[in-house]
């Protein structure tokens, strides 16, 4: 399916013809009209986006497929409008490009209404300025790290640690217990592993309430660069038309600010630090702001975030945690030791942890649970070098509370069940807080801690 079979670039606004090409970047010379800045044009299959204007009736484009076979004197069309994509239900379990263009092998979502993907964020005046958490049913993360509806979290994790099963788990509980809407946008993402994660949603029963956009690896920065929009125009439609909640996973955010940097050293603009484009701020916040709460409902967004060279000063990461307002670490040692989700509970944090949003019980709690467990860490030297039997009775005490703690915390996912045969628990907060109380507040064990292992709500161990 080509990209003109699946835009309206029916109408001619014009025509020119190519007149430089410097890798990505095609300069066109029109005559009356000039396309507008973010206009799409085509140069015979190969789409263009206009990005500067050169020179008197010369436009610098971005080039969003491979220019290979395009030369000098090429007749570009105009079309009079910028890219627009497919909205609504039909896009429902559909996995498709930066134009809405399939890539599941299927046809092309039926529908007539499409919306242009560059939006401004909505007025400050329509935004919804309270603060909520999203209850996620996953008590690591609703206990410590609590995610703000309408707000931005930060995904950090490597390969094998559980990311994907975390993301999946994210959108079943979304689709399940708050009847929304989940779009997964995978920016740089390795085509194997947009394969993958294709396949083990559908195996999960969780695609079908699901859209999957892909700007892979291989492709030329400016679809890297504009699929987020992309994936923010389908969900603000479900966000402010259908006043459905939408959760949005992008993959990786970090590779947005990596295809903008490409496409700006294209178009020759002058780099500032560390080699970032001068529009970088701008940029990520035109990005940033569309995800947000309004009074028709909220778009929530969970984003994995790469850290180059474990520099936190990086002026990409900066930026990015800015935006944020919550993160979750997810740690190979917890994950060596089988304790899933792999969640750090002493690096995730949340700026919605506070007595005013979360209320004072909740707020004591975890700092009861997050305290119990940074003891247990400055034990552990002592209890590998001289055993825990040196250990006074206090410190053995807060060993055996942090060590079922820690095990309390681990879950099943509905999403895995076919392949670990345990059935999913979906546990409320109230539920979490009363077994870390419980955990927190008893002096002694009559169960091993192995009971604590891998169960929902704390009743299931006879305490």
């Amino acid at each position: 399916m080509s990209q003109n079979e699946t835009l309206d670039a029916s109408q001619d606004a014009g025509t020119g013809t190519v007149v430089a090409i410097r890798g990505g970047v095609v300069s066109v010379r029109f005559s009356e009209p000039v396309p507008r800045i973010r206009e799409l044009l085509y140069a015979g299959k190969i789409a263009l986006e206009v990005a500067a204007l050169e020179d008197r009736g010369v436009v610098r484009c971005i080039a969003l497929a491979p220019v290979k076979g395009l030369g000098l004197g090429t007749l570009v069309r105009a079309t009079g409008s910028s890219i627009t994509v497919p909205v609504g239900d039909t896009t429902l379990g559909r996995m498709l490009n930066v134009f809405g263009a399939p890539v599941d092998n299927q046809p092309v979502p039926a529908t007539s209404e499409r919306r242009a993907i560059h939006q401004l964020p909505p007025l400050l005046e329509d935004r919804v300025v309270r603060s909520q958490i999203l209850e996620t049913g996953i008590k690591a993360i609703d206990l410590l790290s609590p995610i703000e509806r309408g707000g931005k979290t930060g995904l950090f994790g490597g390969a094998g640690v559980g990311k994907t099963v975390l993301i999946t788990e994210l959108i079943n509980n979304t689709v399940q217990q708050h009847k929304g809407v989940s779009l997964f946008c995978g920016i740089g993402e390795r085509s194997r592993e947009a394969e993958e994660l294709y396949r083990e949603m559908g195996e999960a029963g969780v695609l079908e309430n699901t859209v999957m956009l892909f700007g892979q690896m291989n492709e030329v920065p400016g679809v890297r660069f504009l699929i987020g929009k992309t994936a923010l125009t389908m969900a603000e439609y479900f966000r402010d038309e259908q006043h459905r909640d939408v959760l949005l996973l992008i993959d990786n955010i970090f590779r947005f600010v990596q295809a903008g940097s490409e496409v700006s050293g294209l178009l020759g603009r002058m780099p500032s630090r560390v080699g970032y484009q001068p529009t970088l701020a701008t940029e990520l916040a035109e990005l940033e702001e569309r995800i947000t709460s309004t009074r028709s409902a909220a778009i929530t967004s969970v984003q994995a975030v790469y850290v180059p060279a474990d520099d936190f000063t990086d002026p990409a990461a900066a930026h990015i945690f800015s935006h944020l307002s919550g993160s979750v670490v997810l740690s190979r040692k917890r994950a060596s030791e089988g304790l899933y989700p792999a969640i750090d509970p002493l690096a995730s944090s949340s700026v919605m942890l506070t007595p005013s949003v979360v209320g004072q019980r909740h707020y004591d709690i975890a700092r009861a649970v997050r305290r119990t467990l940074a003891e247990y860490e400055e034990l552990r030297d002592i209890i590998a070098m001289l055993g825990i039997e040196e250990l006074s009775a206090a410190d053995r005490l807060t060993v055996a509370r942090a060590r079922r703690l820690e095990r309390f915390l681990t879950q099943p996912f509905f999403t895995t069940a076919a392949f670990t045969g345990a059935e999913g628990k979906r546990v409320t907060i109230e539920e979490t807080l009363n077994g870390c109380e419980t955990i927190l507040e008893q002096t002694e064990f009559e169960q091993n801690e192995s009971e604590y292992y891998m169960i929902g709500a704390l009743p299931e161990v006879v305490v």
